[in-house]
């Protein structure tokens, strides 16, 4: 099954801009998974174990980090599909 989900993420310290890019740069990695950022998210698009396992093991590696809030949405079909 193909997903997409949304993701923004807020670190809660002075200097965000580092701990994003990181995130989003380790998301980048995983070639099975469509990666498009915005200015305020960050959309992932695949099959659903693919994302999700992303999703897990680079929030869990963020979470060492204090003070970290993820925002997630998730649909069930490419969101290309329904632009």
């Amino acid at each position: 099954m193909t997903i997409s989900a949304e993701v923004s993420y807020y670190p809660l310290k002075d200097e965000y801009f580092g701990p994003i890019k990181d995130f989003i740069r380790r998301l980048n990695e995983y070639t099975e998974i469509t990666v498009r950022t915005t200015g305020m998210s960050t959309y992932l698009i695949g099959d659903y174990e693919q994302v999700m396992t992303a999703l897990t093991q680079e929030i869990r590696k963020t979470f060492a980090l204090p003070h970290s809030v993820f925002v997630l949405k998730l649909l069930n079909t490419d969101m290309r599909e329904v632009e």
